[in-house]
């Protein structure tokens, strides 16, 4: 018998109505992407590893963890790791062709004050803003034909950490992070050392849309010395150890029955999770951030306590005892004083002695150890600088020519890949995208770029977007 209609009434079902006959349909939905999350980290290979879920790789990795030495502000190119023989000769005279957008006018070209000088069994040549990497140059491959699609260090600062220069995306070591998983239950997998505060800050180190429990914990900041600087809240008020674990499973219960209330709530399993890594912190996290075990030979190799390498000294080799102690992903940066677009000369001159010495040492360091075939070290800036002047003695930002480096983890040491045209200005030959950089860096971790994907708002993210190719090149 048909439903009898009343005149005039809609037979349109109320919202109530609706979710009452549906409601099985949405469980199932529900239950559908569930065991399909679930398939697809069987299929990854997850295994629980404390902090986030150790993954395996997609192909056998030549790198198992990364140190990134990150110099804000953009090192000049042309007067560090990209010698210009013409830039030399025409010192002085207007630039043979039309400038791109810049910042300010600039004048006619600038040689580099600085000599070059060969180095190592590969003969590289390195100038002398650099000679204690100049002796390590063997283990390096220099990169020089980067470009990037910024001119402000804002955007570029962000596309290097995140490979977006306008929107907020998940950060570098946020993506390694996840991809990879932790090697330490009881040290968070990503740690980012004296982060930058301006241009981007916590979007450089942060998880955006993955698992909040992905992003970077910092250890201090840009304006605080190393000798001071420390991981915020690690001490705990004056309880045992048994009135904490009990004030932290009272703490655990209440969250876990909010959780249940809640789906899918990467904050408040981010925040479950960290509760419990910040109890085991504060037995591990102490003695690795310690510096006071070294010994002196290694402290003097570092340049610690020796006046301006003090500072990025100690960076490093914590950096080194971080990676040591099993963290995936540890970056350094040295604070925004690479921008010279006057005072060139005094300028990277400083900055130069303050980060050449550490470096060096962080290289033979993780040699010394057996510990560089399988640690990735990245050296970047944002961007070159300018082969004509800026303000008399200076060079403007350059976005579209610039070096940048990897050594260690697979990468063909003593060797340079691409180039820039015969001043500086613009990449030429087997350019590299900062989407070819990342790509090649996942690679090297053992991760395709275009697997390493997140669903969100209805799509599928990765660390290149749509773009990237592995640079064979850089490859042993």
């Amino acid at each position: 018998m048909g439903r009898k209609v009343t005149p005039g009434v809609s037979i349109e079902p109320s919202r109530r109505q609706l979710l009452q006959s549906t409601a099985c349909g949405f469980g199932h939905v529900a239950l559908m992407g569930m065991l399909n999350g679930a398939s697809q980290r069987l299929e990854a290979g997850a295994v629980s590893s404390g902090t986030q879920p150790l993954q395996m790789p997609h192909f056998a990795p030549r790198a198992k963890r990364v140190i990134f030495l990150f110099m804000h502000g953009g090192v000049s190119h042309v007067d560090s790791f990209d010698p210009k023989v013409q830039l030399d000769r025409m010192h002085g005279k207007p630039l043979p062709f039309e400038t791109p957008l810049q910042f300010a006018a600039v004048g006619n070209l600038l040689k580099s004050p600085w000599k070059f000088r060969q180095y190592g069994k590969s003969g590289l040549p390195v100038s002398d803003l650099f000679p204690q990497v100049g002796s390590v140059i063997d283990e390096i491959c220099l990169i020089r034909s980067m470009h990037a699609e910024q001119v402000d260090h804002g955007g570029a600062i962000l596309q290097l950490h995140t490979g977006s220069a306008v929107f907020t995306r998940p950060s570098l070591g946020a993506w390694v992070t996840y991809g990879l998983g932790s090697e330490n239950e009881n040290l968070p997998a990503f740690v980012t050392i004296s982060p930058q505060t301006i241009h981007g800050v916590q979007q450089n180190y942060g998880s955006a849309f993955l698992p909040a429990s992905y992003q970077g914990t910092p250890v201090g900041a840009a304006n605080i010395p190393m000798n001071s600087a420390k991981i915020r809240n690690l001490r705990r008020a004056s309880l045992s150890d048994d009135l904490q674990r009990l004030q932290l499973n009272a703490i655990q219960a209440a969250n876990q029955e909010h959780g249940r209330q809640r789906t899918n709530d990467s904050r408040l399993e981010a925040r479950i999770k960290s509760f419990e890594l910040a109890f085991r912190m504060q037995m591990e996290a102490p003695k690795v951030l310690d510096l006071s075990g070294e010994s002196q030979a290694t402290y003097d190799l570092y340049g610690v306590d020796q006046g301006v390498t003090d500072n990025f000294g100690r960076q490093c080799l914590l950096a080194r005892r971080l990676v040591e102690s099993g963290v995936r992903f540890v970056q350094c940066s040295h604070s925004y004083k690479w921008d010279q677009h006057g005072g060139l000369q005094s300028g990277h001159t400083s900055n130069a002695q303050e980060v050449d010495q550490p470096i060096a040492a962080l290289i033979k360091d993780l040699k010394d150890r057996g510990m560089l075939d399988e640690t990735l070290v990245v050296w970047g800036t944002e961007f070159g600088r300018t082969p004509v002047a800026q303000g008399g003695d200076g060079r403007d930002h350059n976005p579209y020519g610039f070096t940048m480096w990897m050594a260690g983890g697979g990468v063909r040491g003593g060797t340079a890949y691409g180039s820039t045209d015969e001043f500086g200005y613009f990449a030429q030959d087997n350019k590299v995208s900062m989407y070819d950089f990342h790509a090649t860096m996942l690679y090297l971790l053992g991760m395709d770029h275009t697997r390493l994907t997140y669903r969100y708002a209805g799509r599928d993210f990765r660390l290149t977007d749509v773009f990237g190719s592995v640079v064979g090149g850089i490859v042993a």
